[in-house]
């Protein structure tokens, strides 16, 4: 499997998980680095049920099945992490020390291992044993309250604030500080991310604008979530939508004259006694044409709008076709590799593997001769 990209190099194992662990480890596989995902010898319920194929976050990456319950199964694992440089792991706090693949029990073996830990609610704390689910962790975080419309009830933001937003980033970013401050200090450590903190990391702005005064506690009442009306999404003639954020006041100038708005609307776009009437005639203005027309119109302009595109239309837009944003990987349009690198580009991802689709392939890097590795198979221990 040939690997581009700047983390050419980097070893990671990861241990079969669901949510941000194998985001994290797409994201690090896109940029360059080998990742060996260990899987249980038959699916167990993680993630949902599909093709391989179909799995974009497990693309890149190769997979060896173990039985980690197993006496062989358990050493196998840890000879493959003795050759990493970085662990993944997304289990309740405690587990992998019961299967003796814990902290203390790798960086015994391997003091530079940078081992990465991903929960919802983290190691510690009275609710780090609790089950859960992205919308519970971004519940106490103060993100969830802010989402929705007016008078309405919290929305669910899919699962890109704590499962992706707030736990795959953060976790692939304390994983790349652990081992920028491995080169000084030659040994490894334990990340500890925790999509509770990291949610509520990403909202520090609002917390700012809470403490000065300038957010209020309402849903759909401030700047950024739809209480203003030239930072909101509209319907358009055909009954699809678009989105109008022209914040400063040069660009809501820009889109009032195109919406053929009256002066006041410019002059007074910060005077909330105007919104809800402003909102009535930008809605108005918008319901005149079809999202077509308005691109036609607008895109491109200082109007900041951009049509609201479905995910089997965004691939096909013209700035993401030119820039080449998405890829085909087996016959699937996914997501290209991000960011972009102008020295050692990202190549295009392999497709997931199957379970254990590499696991003879793997051992054998890792030492294990072909009659070890048959006899691994021959009692069950890998597949």
């Amino acid at each position: 499997m040939s690997r581009h990209g700047p983390l050419q190099g980097l070893r990671v194992v990861e241990l079969a998980a669901i949510g941000p662990v194998p985001l994290a480890g797409m994201l690090l596989s896109d940029l360059g680095a080998d990742v060996v995902r260990i899987d249980r010898l038959e699916p167990s319920g993680l993630g949902l049920a599909m093709d391989p194929k179909h799995d974009v976050n497990a693309r890149g990456r190769r997979s060896v099945a173990l039985d980690l319950k197993a006496p062989a199964g358990l050493q196998a694992a840890l000879r493959l992490i003795d050759r990493a440089d970085v662990l993944l792991e997304g289990l309740r706090p405690g587990v992998t020390e019961k299967l003796g693949l814990g902290p203390s029990d790798c960086h015994a073996r391997h003091p530079g291992l940078v081992y990465g830990r991903m929960t919802g609610f983290g190691q510690t704390g009275p609710l780090a044993a609790a089950a859960g689910h992205d919308l519970n962790y971004i519940a106490l975080t103060g993100a969830l309250h802010a989402i929705g419309g007016a008078g309405g009830r919290p929305v669910p933001p899919l699962n890109l604030v704590g499962d992706y937003g707030g736990g795959a980033l953060y976790l692939a970013f304390g994983v790349m500080a652990a081992l920028w401050e491995r080169q000084r200090s030659g040994r490894g450590q334990v990340v500890d991310a925790a999509m509770v903190d990291g949610a509520a990391s990403l909202a520090s702005i609002f917390f700012g604008l809470q403490a000065a005064g300038q957010w209020a506690g309402e849903r759909g009442s401030n700047l950024l979530d739809g209480g203003a009306p030239f930072y909101d999404t509209y319907e358009t003639a055909d009954g699809r939508h678009v989105s109008l954020a022209p914040l400063e006041p040069k660009f809501f100038a820009t889109l009032a004259a195109a919406l053929g708005l009256e002066p006041r609307f410019v002059q007074r776009q910060y005077d909330r006694t105007l919104w809800p009437e402003m909102r009535a005639a930008i809605a108005a203005a918008v319901k005149q044409r079809t999202r077509e027309d308005w691109c036609a119109r607008l895109e491109g302009s200082d109007a900041c709008f951009a049509p609201v595109l479905s995910f089997e239309e965004a691939p096909a837009h013209r700035h993401a076709r030119e820039r080449g944003a998405f890829v085909t990987v087996d016959g699937v349009v996914q997501p290209a590799p991000a960011p972009r690198f102008d020295r050692t580009p990202a190549g295009v991802p392999s497709g997931a593997p199957g379970i254990g689709d590499h696991t003879d392939e793997v051992l054998s890097e890792a030492g294990f001769d072909a009659a070890a590795i048959a006899a691994l198979r021959a009692t069950g221990v890998a597949r």
